[in-house]
């Protein structure tokens, strides 16, 4: 006894060709869908490169950037030590100005007269450092060439006023020796409260002045 379909053989060629189409079908569609997913990994990968790259780049320029920083800091922070060092130069070129300044008036105060003859007193300065002691300086000159050597002594009075009284006190007497010109200085101890006035220089030779000079003050 045979089975048979119940479907004639023409209904059976069309239903296998309809699932062959449709297996065709899915077939080619997996095929596009497996290229569009390579595609996209391929994509993927070339942006993530791309990235990497850019990431290189960003931090090859932001170690660059840092060097120019710190180069730039160093320079400054030299900048800065170089600015100080002149600031200190400046000042202590002002302070050898003004001194040079104050010789240059006192030995202006020295040139002799053409008349000058014998011992001189030239740039007699007396000036208080604080309210009990007083700084004096002066120049014993002898204007003519090859004078002959003088061996004395120097007497420095300052006077002045105390409690309403005249008040007056001595350097101790110096011994000095001249020959052409000598520069003599030093400090007297005063009273507070005294009023100077004048200060006086004799040189003396036994017993005969040779040189005087009172300046006010």
């Amino acid at each position: 006894m045979a089975v048979r379909s119940a479907l004639p053989w023409p209904l059976r060629w069309l239903a296998g060709a309809v699932v062959l189409g449709f297996s065709a079908a899915l077939a080619l569609w997996a095929f596009e869908f497996g290229k569009d997913i390579a595609g996209l990994d391929q994509g993927s990968r070339e942006q993530l490169q791309s990235l990497r790259v850019e990431h290189q780049r960003l931090t090859a320029e932001l170690a660059a950037l840092k060097s120019v920083a710190h180069t730039a800091d160093s320079l400054l922070v030299a900048e800065r030590a170089t600015q100080e060092q002149l600031k200190e130069q400046l000042k202590l070129l002002e302070v050898d100005n003004r001194q040079l300044r104050g010789d240059l008036a006192f030995f202006e105060q020295l040139i002799p007269a053409g008349d000058d003859v014998g011992v001189a007193v030239r740039g007699l300065r007396a000036q208080r450092l604080t309210e009990t002691q007083l700084e004096w300086q002066l120049l014993l000159m002898q204007a003519q060439r090859n004078p002959p050597e003088v061996k004395g002594e120097l007497e420095v009075t300052v006077a002045g006023s105390l409690a309403g009284r005249p008040w007056s006190a001595n350097v101790p007497v110096q011994a000095v020796v001249l020959r052409q010109h000598l520069r003599l200085e030093g400090r007297l101890d005063v009273p507070p409260q005294a009023v100077l006035k004048t200060v006086s220089v004799r040189l003396l030779q036994g017993g005969v002045v040779k040189a005087t000079h009172t300046q006010r003050l």
